[in-house]
């Protein structure tokens, strides 16, 4: 493992590097409509469950066209698991009204929200990250500047992304240098919390070094733009078609209304 892959981050340039038809498309057209998916995703009501389970299309497409690796993104995902787990655990507590009925046990609207927390939080990760290997972060900073978006946002988003990859390697190499010294001995809590701090000073050190080395080579806070932006018909093919699904997802139950198809059959 590389010093940089304690982030995750590495591994998703390195997928955007890939040739494939969503691989292709231009960081615009992904960002619209990863964003519109995003939307939808959280315009449903609060226990929705069945209606938004196919709306798992649109990251499976892109992980299957793009040949993504499922190990490597569910990894990151559940860097994050926990945010959502925190905020689904409470619901069953604050709202125990029943709605349904399994055998002898009640189903409370609690549950049925908590899990819809929880399949909105995969669905929409999942499409982020798929997005993401397949542009790259870079690209896709560069695209949401190309949408209007102020070059400083976008440049702190690729700006966090490569000093999230600084963090990362700092982090390694200070694992290694305590795994080399301490002989597999087990550190104390205050031990590991002076690391952290050692962690912070050297990574803000090496970040103010990288500043000034941007900064001597006339970085004045845009992006740099190694090609230029081309929006191609395949794109808004790309675009439109997503856009299409995602309204269609929306205005009906697709998974009632395929359930009722294969039941009448």
């Amino acid at each position: 493992m590389s010093s940089a892959d304690w982030t995750g981050l590495r591994s998703i340039d390195e997928l955007s590097r890939l040739d494939t038809f969503v691989h292709r498309r231009d960081p615009r057209a992904m960002a619209l409509a990863t964003l519109a998916y995003v939307a939808v995703v959280m315009s449903y009501p609060p226990g929705s469950i069945s209606a938004l389970t196919p709306l798992a299309l649109y990251p499976a497409i892109l992980i299957a066209v793009g040949r993504l690796p499922v190990r490597p993104l569910a990894r990151r995902m559940l860097l994050a698991a926990p945010f959502a787990l925190a905020v689904a655990a409470a619901h069953p507590l604050l709202n125990r009204a029943p709605v349904a009925e399994v055998g002898p046990c009640h189903i409370s609207a609690g549950w049925m929200t908590a899990l819809s927390i929880l399949l909105r939080f995969v669905l929409t990760i999942s499409a982020v990250l798929a997005a993401m290997a397949c542009v790259g972060v870079d690209r896709l900073a560069v695209g949401l500047a190309g949408l209007g978006v102020a070059e400083m946002v976008a440049a702190q988003l690729s700006l966090l992304h490569r000093y999230l990859l600084v963090l990362g390697g700092e982090a390694t190499r200070m694992a290694r240098a305590v795994a080399a010294r301490g002989g597999g001995a087990r550190l104390p809590l205050r031990t590991w919390a002076g690391l952290a701090g050692h962690l912070l000073m050297r990574s803000l050190d090496r970040a103010d070094r990288i500043h000034w080395a941007m900064a001597s080579r006339g970085f004045e806070g845009r992006l740099p733009r190694t090609r230029r932006l081309q929006f191609r018909a395949a794109d808004a093919v790309f675009l439109g078609v997503c856009a299409a699904g995602f309204a269609a997802a929306r205005a009906w139950n697709l998974a009632v209304a395929l359930g009722r198809l294969t039941g009448a059959r």
